[in-house]
């Protein structure tokens, strides 16, 4: 009786640890984005792709901006708001969306640096992404040149007013 208890309990934990495994399995990049377009659809928004990771301070600042309340409404009207994770160390390659990487280096952000962003239309149409004029990667944008650049694109590619560009520059600008 007890040497069939011990097999029930090792079982219980290999099928335990296997399920758990399963569960925290990050979603693929194909996943994440079918799911922000078909959202983007049905609200009549843009797509904002961000590519981040676990231990990039600017990524969180980032997320953290576009999350203040000064700024929330504007984004989250106009924008899905959605993350890939990429770039991750060794012993983080699980938190990595399966895909992403490749997807960023299709996108001509791979060697640019993360928070690197993309805009796409509700059709997912590319209508821009992170880098500037000179090809250098706005992330998330803090000093007056970068801000400038980040507006610029705001004011072309979204329906946002000057003064919610302005209200985002404000929060966006070196403090």
């Amino acid at each position: 009786m007890k040497f069939h208890l011990s097999k029930i309990c090792i079982l219980t934990c290999f099928l335990f640890v296997s399920v758990s495994s399963q569960a925290i399995a990050q979603k693929s990049t194909e996943e994440v984005l079918n799911e922000a377009f078909s959202k983007a659809q049905l609200e009549d928004k843009k797509v904002l792709v961000i590519f981040h990771a676990s231990w990039c301070s600017w990524c969180k600042k980032m997320e953290k901006q576009l999350k203040d309340p000064q700024i929330s409404e504007s984004i989250e009207d106009t924008f899905v708001v959605t993350y890939l994770t990429v770039m991750e160390a060794k012993d983080k390659k699980d938190l990595e969306n399966p895909g992403a990487a490749e997807f960023l280096e299709q996108q001509e952000g791979a060697r640019s640096g993360i928070p690197f962003w993309l805009i796409f239309d509700k059709n997912r149409e590319l209508l821009t992404n992170s880098l500037d004029k000179k090809g250098n990667n706005l992330g998330c944008p803090y000093s007056a040149q970068e801000v400038a650049g980040f507006s610029e694109k705001l004011k072309e590619y979204t329906g946002l007013s000057p003064q919610q560009i302005k209200s985002i520059a404000d929060v966006f600008i070196e403090r």
